[in-house]
């Protein structure tokens, strides 16, 4: 790793509540009073590798955040860990503001301090999730960005990357200054305890208020996006812990999961298909940002896009890169396809400033993207370019009375769903792919028009994109029946597994730990910093039910947990627990769900 000269690095930090203090007020809304706020685990890893290359090249590393005074602690800790200073962004101006809002005051604060070479930050926050803010901030810094960054190489003024996406990898050069977002495995975490932190000089700590930036606005005045009413979603789980022989307790499993209807045969959902067009469609235009390679994901944002449209009496463009055939966009729910001149144009950043430029001159109502790095990236600078609100990840969508989209996004790892809408004529939102119905085809024609964008030069060079061992991203989203493995069960032995998931026509899914030891692909991680999964049975054998891990199988209808553990987190995550080791006790469970084969193969559903 070289540099031709001292690297100046910025890293971009938050801090978040640690999530096993989290707790619901009677309102149902996060209490985040009682919560010991800390550095958000992929931030970690940003601190971490910009010391590391700022004391390779002889540079300097400047660790910011935007918060509140007590975020000063979390620059202490990047300080304490090596960072050559601590800004903090901070004034009461600042409140309230969305992720459009923290990108410009992120931005400005840059711009303020800089030039920077190097912009690092986290992949996202645990607490949102929306992984917006890293292409938002690129954007307005006019910067090329990687994201995901899993290996990093600098040869001279350029970087090689080697990005973790949401089931594969993409392999990619860039010059500098650039912005990464950083994976979870890029490097170990930094972290300093309280001591160091405390012990921090305060002259390595400033601060910059509003007057020391733009003109703004900031804060709400700045936002496009506001949140409204909240829904918890309660999680109550029967507890029920087994003792005993093996086959006893086997049978009771058996006949528990029966009482709770796993075994009942899956009813078809209804082959819905998608809405006609609408004969003499008026000004509303949905915009879908088609993911090329991600038809599943595609098809059913097309057909709410369609169901939308027909509530207001409007129409649906299909935004592609030109590999979507037309028709069967138009039998998913488009009725325009949109093809990018270049087509096939693979660097994200080009793609969002074509579609940008659509948008601009055509004005959708709304547009929507799909919520994974590609959609997050593009839509992220969209939204900078067209100043509209963003919402990410969301999983319901709705028009309100007032002819407003209303989206509904999970909050507190899943335990309630927010309200949150756009207050800009142009209103934007990811949806989490496998939450929207998948609609059964119309028989439709799309008019297929060639959009031709003023395009900058490239600045990102897509060397190679593969996939992981499998194509896990949309199976795990739409599975019925999960697996989930923890460290107890090594991976020389998953072959024993086999029968089960077999039997089940279920899927295989892992814990952090698995993943780090690399014996499963990281798309098959469960939990904060992996994926949340709701299948209709999880079963859970040999993980000691982190808190971490549970959180992405909130979701589920039913857990089935083994270990030989009996004081296992697990347990009281699960509605039935068989305590005993799990080669002993899976093949008397393949062979009960065998035994039943004509109830439990409902299970596996299947696309409509």
């Amino acid at each position: 790793m070289s540099a031709t000269y001292p690297l100046r690095i910025a890293v971009l930090l938050k801090q978040v509540p640690r999530f096993e203090e989290l707790r619901l007020n009677a309102e149902g809304r996060l209490d985040r009073s009682a919560a010991v706020p800390e550095l958000n685990p992929y931030c970690r890893r940003a601190v971490a590798k910009g010391i590391e290359l700022a004391r390779l090249t002889g540079g300097h590393c400047t660790a910011v955040s935007l918060g509140p005074p007590a975020a000063e602690d979390s620059l202490r800790e990047a300080v304490a860990c090596g960072a050559d200073e601590g800004i903090l962004v901070t004034d009461p101006v600042f409140a309230g503001s969305d992720t459009l809002a923290t990108a410009r005051a992120l931005a400005a604060a840059l711009r303020a301090m800089g030039p920077f070479d190097l912009v690092l930050c986290g992949r996202n926050s645990v607490d949102a999730d929306t992984g917006q803010i890293p292409a938002q901030v690129a954007e307005l810094m006019g910067l090329p960005m990687a994201a995901g960054v899993r290996q990093l190489t600098l040869d001279g003024v350029t970087l090689e990357v080697h990005c973790e996406h949401d089931d594969g990898w993409v392999r990619t050069r860039l010059p500098l200054p650039a912005l990464l977002s950083c994976a979870e495995r890029l490097t170990a975490p930094a972290k300093a305890d309280p001591a160091e932190r405390a012990a921090v000089p305060l002259s390595q700590i400033r601060r910059l208020g509003a007057a020391d930036l733009d003109a703004g606005p900031w804060g709400t005045a700045a936002s496009r996006t506001t949140v409204g009413r909240t829904r918890h979603i309660p999680a109550n789980r029967s507890s029920i812990q087994l003792s005993g022989a093996v086959d006893h307790q086997v049978a009771r499993a058996v006949a528990t999961l029966d009482a709770l209807g796993v075994f009942d045969p899956v009813q078809p959902e209804p082959h819905i298909p998608v809405p006609a067009a609408v004969a003499d469609p008026g000004d509303t235009l949905i915009a879908v940002l088609a993911e090329p390679g991600r038809g599943r994901a595609t098809r059913e944002l097309l057909g709410e896009a369609a169901c939308l449209a027909r509530m207001r009496d409007g129409h649906v463009a299909a935004l592609t890169d030109g590999s979507l055939p037309a028709e069967l966009a138009a039998a998913w729910g488009a009725d325009r396809v949109v093809a990018l001149d270049p087509a096939g144009e693979t660097e994200t950043a080009l793609s969002a400033v074509a579609f940008a430029s659509w948008c601009a001159e055509h004005r959708p109502w709304a547009v929507l993207a799909p919520s994974c790095m590609w959609g997050r990236e593009i839509a992220g600078r969209m939204a900078v370019r067209l100043d509209c609100g963003l919402v990410g990840d969301a999983t319901e969508l709705a028009v309100a009375e007032d002819g407003r989209l209303v989206c509904w996004k999970p909050a507190f790892s899943g335990a309630s769903v927010v309200e949150v809408r756009c207050d800009s004529p142009i209103q934007m939102a990811t949806i989490r792919p496998g939450v929207l119905p998948l609609r059964a085809p119309r028989i439709a024609d799309a008019k297929v028009t060639t959009f031709s964008a003023p395009i900058r030069p490239g600045r990102r060079r897509i060397e190679r994109v593969s996939q992981e061992n499998d194509d896990c991203f949309e199976d795990l989203t739409t599975a019925q029946v999960v697996v989930a493995v923890g460290a107890g069960v090594p991976a020389t032995e998953y072959p024993l597994l086999r029968p089960l998931l077999d039997a089940f026509g279920g899927e295989l899914a892992a814990t952090r730990k698995v993943t780090d030891r690399g014996w499963q692909p990281r798309s098959r991680q469960i939990g904060i910093t992996g994926r949340s999964i709701s299948p209709r049975l999880l079963i859970s054998i040999g993980a000691r039910g982190a808190f971490n891990h549970l959180v992405g199988v909130r979701g589920a209808g039913t857990i089935l947990a083994i270990n030989t553990d009996p004081s296992a987190l697990v347990f009281a995550a699960a509605d039935v627990g068989i305590v005993a080791d799990w080669r002993e006790a899976l093949p008397q469970l393949t062979a009960a769900v065998l035994a039943r084969s004509s109830r439990s193969t409902a299970l596996t559903g299947g696309d409509p």
